[in-house]
C-alpha cells in the first residue's frame, strides 16, 4: 500500500487557532500547511512536521514553508486532548526566526512544556467564553 495524502484543513484550522492562542507569533499560519497522510506502516508516529532547508529556499526562491503531516491511523483516535498536545508539540519544532529549520527535543521540547502551553491554552478557550 502505498502512502497518500489529502489536504488536513481542520488540522489548519486547529493549527492557526493553536498559534492565535499561545501567542506564538513568529510562526506565520499562512505558510504552514496540513496534510493527512493514510497508508503509513509507522506505529509509533503521530504527526510530524516538514521543512525546506536554507538551500532549497534560496534555489526556489522562496520564503519558509512547513507542512504539519499528522498519520490518520494514529491521530485519528486520539481524544481531543491529544490531538492537542501532538499539534503542540510539533509546533514547538518551528524556531523563533521562522528560518525553515528546525529546532531539537533538547531544551525545548518535553512533556512539561507541552502540558504548560497546554493548560494555557485551556485558560485561553475558556476566558473566551
Amino acid at each position: 500500500m502505498t502512502v497518500t495524502y489529502v489536504e488536513a484543513p481542520d488540522i489548519k484550522e486547529r493549527i492557526s487557532e493553536i498559534v492565535k492562542s499561545l501567542d506564538m507569533s513568529h510562526i506565520v499560519s499562512e505558510s504552514v500547511y496540513c496534510y493527512r497522510s493514510r497508508g503509513s506502516k509507522s506505529k509509533h508516529i503521530i504527526a510530524r512536521i516538514h521543512g525546506l532547508g536554507r538551500i532549497w529556499l534560496k534555489a526556489l526562491d522562496v520564503q519558509p514553508r512547513y507542512i504539519v503531516e499528522v498519520i490518520s491511523e494514529q491521530f485519528d483516535k486520539l481524544n481531543e486532548e491529544g490531538k492537542e498536545k501532538i499539534l503542540i508539540h510539533e509546533l514547538l519544532h518551528v524556531p523563533k526566526g521562522f528560518s525553515g529549520g528546525f529546532r531539537p527535543h533538547k531544551g525545548y521540547i518535553n512533556k512539561r512544556e507541552i502540558e504548560r502551553l497546554h493548560t494555557r491554552l485551556l485558560k485561553r478557550r475558556a476566558s473566551l467564553v
